[in-house]
């Protein structure tokens, strides 16, 4: 990890406002980076408070800069946090009000992004990262945490699919959406992707495990590698994500919210869904061992476990393009009759929809209550997946 990644969170979770809000302990800024030459040069002495200049889109304020020139950027992360946490306390105390912009010797500057729209908004200056975002399911948990205030990191393997996918999100939320090419299965892309996140807003807030598989076959036809390929992503990327997250939440030092998108197969599992159920399992179990764990600090993880997202928008599952063909002909049903079925088979006889997923993630999101450990289903009533 890069000295400036390291710093940017830590800076970050100290220049966030207390709040008397038990939920919301915190309110965050957007805490954005220049590393230019020009930032740089500036940044390497505190007599540059006094220039008239400074690199864009920087301007002379009534409160100088703050210049962190004494920091062993080697350091644990606890004595690095102990320092900064100093500095920026003894400039809170002889200017009245905390710094907006941090000047960091040989690395560049971090600076609050002041705007005054949409403060009412519940995650405004929330930071919100978002694995295997390119489907349905990803799409309407992208949209409701936009409308909701957040900048949104939208995350999934590499290509035209993510980037086609985040042009849309930018049509309406513009510079409130970066996309981020991360392959949940490699540890170095995944930590790569939080890096990058922290060095354009500063850190991180929210994040949905959202990326799997899916597979369809009976255990006693299913290959070994085939196998091997979902708990690469189902359980190893949502350990890898839960892991590199912790971590940055931990170092921030504001707490923050995980949701895993979870499945009603982990409950209630079907025949020939032997490689997902169990993987998906496995994940979910990850999640209520990472809630246990990471509560000390603050951290809320939970879950949600949808059934039957077909589509949302012009978006369709991935995971329902694999299974779908397979249940249609077991059942002799088109795509149509297939979706029928399984509306029909809830007790609301409820169409879930990713915008429905959303929500149930939002209230997590939010903090709508005191809770980690706990599954929302999203299915329209099934018995049989009941969280037990």
């Amino acid at each position: 990890m890069s000295n400036l990644a390291k710093i940017a969170p830590i800076v970050r979770g100290l220049l966030a406002e207390p709040t008397d809000n038990q939920d919301m302990l915190y309110e965050p800024v957007i805490l954005k980076s220049l590393t230019s030459k020009e930032a740089i040069d500036f940044a390497g002495t505190a007599k540059n408070a006094e220039a008239q200049h400074y690199p864009a889109p920087l301007t002379k304020g009534k409160n100088p800069p703050l210049f962190l020139n004494d920091v062993n950027y080697n350091a644990e992360p606890e004595t690095l946090r102990k320092q900064l946490s100093d500095m920026i306390s003894d400039y809170s105390q002889r200017h009245g009000r905390k710094p907006e912009i941090v000047c960091l010797r040989e690395l560049g500057i971090l600076y609050v992004e002041r705007k005054d729209d949409n403060s009412d908004l519940p995650l405004q200056n929330k930071v919100a990262l978002i694995t295997g975002a390119a489907g349905a399911i990803g799409y309407g948990i992208c949209c409701g945490l936009l409308e909701n205030g957040c900048h949104l990191a939208a995350t999934d393997l590499p290509g035209k699919k993510l980037d086609d996918f985040t042009a849309d999100l930018k049509q309406t939320a513009g510079d409130h959406v970066t996309v981020i090419p991360i392959d949940v299965t490699d540890e170095e892309s995944v930590v790569c992707g939080l890096e990058s996140v922290s060095l354009t807003w500063g850190g991180i807030d929210i994040v949905v495990v959202n990326a799997g598989i899916p597979l369809v076959s009976f255990l006693k036809d299913i290959d070994l590698d085939d196998f091997q390929r979902l708990e690469k992503v189902n359980v190893e990327g949502a350990f890898l994500t839960l892991r590199e997250i912790a971590r940055h939440f931990i170092l921030q030092g504001t707490g923050g919210d995980v949701i895993i998108v979870s499945t009603k197969n982990v409950p209630s599992p079907g025949a020939g869904f032997g490689a997902y159920s169990a993987t998906k399992a496995a994940c979910h179990q990850l999640g209520r061992i990472a809630s246990l764990e990471l509560a000390q600090y603050g951290i809320r993880v939970n879950m949600v476990a949808p059934d039957g997202v077909f589509s949302e928008g012009k978006y369709k599952s991935g995971l329902w393009a694999e299974v779908g063909p397979d249940r249609m002909r077991a059942r002799g049903l088109d795509e149509k009759g297939l979706q029928e079925y399984y509306q029909n088979r809830n007790l609301l006889k409820a169409k879930i929809t990713g915008r429905h997923v959303s929500n149930a993630v939002l209230f997590f999101a939010t903090r709508q209550t005191p809770t980690t450990g706990v599954t929302i289903p999203v299915d329209g009533g099934l018995p049989d997946a009941t969280p037990r």
